[in-house]
């Protein structure tokens, strides 16, 4: 399969068991929704994914394009097309969101072709510039120190510059509305949906709100509880968790013999 999939994915950390044979299918282009309460596994999933150390795969696969990457270390897996917004994205006094950004494109060429030659300054300042212009963001904001200072909207909108600068195949967005006003979540939206029109990226979003999902149109929304996925539908199913919570979704799963 063209993008993420997961096949009965169990994961402990600290001989707690946390992802209970968890499956998920994310083609490009299209965007998942997992939706779920605190401490049922979601961020675990995230971290998972992109290769954190601290978890430990007990069973199960986790596949790019059909390749399986349970043992490549995060930098292979993120140039494999593997992208994760971070809900506390780091600060990184002393370097340049431009600068971090030039350096991730020349690893990426360097992965891909050893004998690739760095970018030019004259032909990056032109990417930023046009990416920057799409998502409407202000030409100074590059030259500020990464996430050092910024509000919780700023780390999220260079988030969402780094996704359209490395073009990544399948983008895991971790709570990416965690700590933002209502203006802050439409622009972050916004630069997202403008980013799976012009790529064709596949996104998973982790949340546990509904209300990231008016802006950024789910094509498939997953409940997950206890580490597994119990429930999975259309956009309407974000809407029916907005309205009754999680306690209904537990009673289902209570009732199935």
């Amino acid at each position: 399969m063209i993008g993420l999939e997961i096949r009965n994915l169990s994961v402990k950390i600290e001989e707690k068991e946390i992802i209970k044979n968890f499956s998920i299918q994310v083609p490009k282009g299209e965007i998942h929704a997992i939706m779920g309460p605190n401490g049922t596994g979601k961020s675990t999933l995230s971290y998972t994914i992109m290769g954190h150390p601290a978890y430990e795969i007990e069973q199960g696969e986790i596949l790019i394009n059909d390749q399986i990457i349970n043992d490549w270390p995060t930098d292979e897996r993120s140039h494999a097309g593997l992208f994760l917004a971070l809900q506390q994205p780091v600060a990184v006094p002393g370097v340049t969101l431009a600068n971090f950004l030039r350096t991730a494109i020349n690893t990426r060429r360097k992965a891909a072709d050893p004998d690739s030659k760095p970018i030019s300054i004259p032909e990056f300042r032109k990417m930023m510039n046009e990416k920057m212009a799409m998502l409407k963001i202000a030409p100074e904001f590059s030259r500020r120190y990464l996430n050092d200072g910024f509000s919780g909207g700023e780390k999220k909108r260079a988030e969402v510059l780094q996704m359209a600068v490395l073009q990544p195949e399948i983008a895991i967005l971790d709570e990416i509305d965690s700590g933002l006003d209502i203006d802050a979540v439409r622009i972050v939206a916004d630069g997202v949906n403008l980013l799976v029109k012009e790529s064709g990226m596949g996104v998973l979003i982790i949340t546990h709100y509904q209300r990231l999902l008016n802006y950024i149109q789910p094509d498939q929304v997953h409940v997950m509880i206890d580490g597994h996925i119990v429930r999975s539908g259309g956009p309407e199913l974000a809407l029916e968790l907005e309205e009754k919570g999680y306690d209904w979704v537990r009673l289902d799963q209570a009732q199935v013999p």
